[in-house]
């Protein structure tokens, strides 16, 4: 699962990469996705919202085993 994460993942990084971020996947424990935002992301304060609206959003439409992502 942890492939199929990273590659649906690649789809998103171009957009996070435009606006000076990046993510960066850490781990996938039971549906849950542990990821890393950097760079202009790690400190932005619509970050949350990235993450939950558009990371987590095309990563379950993508992978239905995906519970959430998180952040650590």
């Amino acid at each position: 699962m942890k492939e199929n994460v990273e590659k649906a993942l690649q789809k998103i990084r171009p957009a996070l990469q435009a606006d000076g971020g990046d993510i960066e996947l850490i781990d996938v424990v039971d549906g849950i996705v542990k990821v890393r935002l950097t760079g202009a992301c790690g400190g932005c304060p619509m970050s949350q919202m990235t993450l939950k609206m558009g990371v987590e959003k095309v990563l379950k439409e993508q992978l239905p085993e995906v519970k959430r992502v998180e952040t650590v």
